[in-house]
């Protein structure tokens, strides 16, 4: 099978959608005799295209925040014919008008073989997007895009392409009219991680080498307003406060809490600064416990896998998260994961007693990491979790039915 994969930019530094395309990809590659091409809009001067282990269109740079492109659409005009299927990936922006509107002008045409197209949405067609109050001119600027462009991308694809469960279910409630032809679940699988090695473990506490040997919280993804970021330091800091005050009730001692993502923003300093005014102040309790917050940048690599496999916990109160493949990550690696019920997957953690659930990030983030370290819960084996609900096997074997080209299982 022969599939084009139509996005906005592959920055890895993005995270989220275009990582997802590499994970779909490989696991594809890996289930057998199928050919992946990316379209994008990325400068195809861009390094970190280099190195991509399948075919890159890059067909950008982009201009504006539409993501708009001139060379996409002649391009889409000339080669959809050489594909099976064609997905697209995410909405709101240009590409997905491009993929809507070639199909449909070489289904006028009449004399190109046309791929099935499906759309997959990443989670951007959550209600979190059109609800939260800080983007109210996004939401009406969302509302009027969809009844003039995207409504015909959604409703006249041959499917959409979910995730999970959750994120089927609430793309259902913003829009109408919502009427897609077939909606489908077909999961996120995550490649297995590299086993552990002490490199890993070297590479981490060379990036953060104010942590030393003592245990630690991991938060690892983009430091952005979405992902809870604030809640965590507030938590953080007044779960160390009410140390203070000796008591029984209190855990012996608390981790570090490490907060691993992108510095390059506004927010991301803005972050750094909340977390040195409400943390450094804070008297050592302890010899177990002197509350510390550290900011060790975007981790890689060797990096990357040990803070994963060195944490106590992963934790991710975030406000609105289609997937998060991070924690599937920490899942792989044998860690607990500490959520908000508004990470789209949080059903299965939960009903696999992989972690545990904060039912509303606002509130629940502090009592989540006071149940943890107090050890109130008992929790099974995270990478039995992973095993079960993420594997990359049964997500590809799910892709593969959805786009009409089902193979037999093993």
């Amino acid at each position: 099978m022969r599939i084009l994969h139509v996005v906005a930019g592959m920055d890895p530094r993005q995270g989220g959608v275009c990582q997802a395309i590499r994970t779909i990809i490989q696991g594809l590659v890996l289930a057998g005799d199928h050919h992946n091409e990316v379209a994008c809009l990325d400068d195809p001067r861009a390094d970190y295209l280099a190195s991509e282990p399948f075919t890159v269109h890059a067909l950008g740079p982009t201009g504006g925040p539409w993501c708009y492109g001139k060379g996409l659409f002649p391009w889409l005009l000339e080669n959809l014919g050489r594909f099976d299927s064609v997905i697209v990936h995410g909405l709101w922006l240009y590409p997905s008008h491009a993929a809507a509107k070639a199909m449909r002008t070489l289904k006028c045409r009449g004399n190109t073989p046309l791929p099935s197209l499906h759309v997959m949405p990443h989670g951007m067609l959550d209600p979190y997007f059109q609800r939260d109050p800080s983007r109210r001119v996004k939401a009406f600027r969302n509302w009027i895009y969809w009844k003039f462009i995207e409504h015909k991308v959604v409703n006249d694809a041959t499917g959409l392409l979910f995730t999970c469960e959750e994120e089927m279910l609430l793309a259902r409630q913003p829009f109408h009219p919502y009427r897609p032809k077939q909606e489908s679940v077909v999961g996120l699988g995550v490649e297995e991680p590299p086993a552990f090695r002490e490199e890993m473990r070297e590479a981490f506490l060379h990036a953060c080498p104010d942590l030393g040997d003592g245990p630690y919280l991991l938060f690892l993804s983009r430091i952005h307003p979405k992902k809870g970021v604030d809640l965590l330091i507030r938590a953080y800091a007044q779960l160390a406060g009410s140390l203070s005050s000796a008591s029984s009730d209190h855990p012996k001692s608390v981790p570090a809490l490490v907060i691993a993502g992108p510095l390059d923003s506004a927010y991301a300093a803005e972050m750094q600064r909340l977390a040195n005014e409400l943390v450094a102040p804070l008297p050592s309790i302890s010899d177990h416990f002197s509350p510390r917050i550290l900011f060790p940048g975007m981790l890689r690599d060797n990096a990357k896998w040990g803070a994963f496999y060195g944490c106590d916990a992963f934790v991710l109160p975030s406000h609105q998260e289609n997937f998060g493949i991070a924690v599937v990550e920490a899942l792989a690696c044998g860690k607990p994961v500490l959520i908000s019920n508004k990470v789209n997957i949080w059903r299965e953690i939960e009903s696999e007693q992989a972690g545990l659930v904060a039912k509303n990030p606002e509130e629940g983030t502090r009592d989540m990491l006071q149940r943890f370290l107090a050890d109130e819960m008992v929790l099974r084996d995270p990478a039995h979790c992973f095993q079960k609900c993420f594997s990359m096997n049964e997500a590809t074997h799910q892709l593969e039915g959805a786009l009409g080209h089902p193979r037999k299982r093993s």
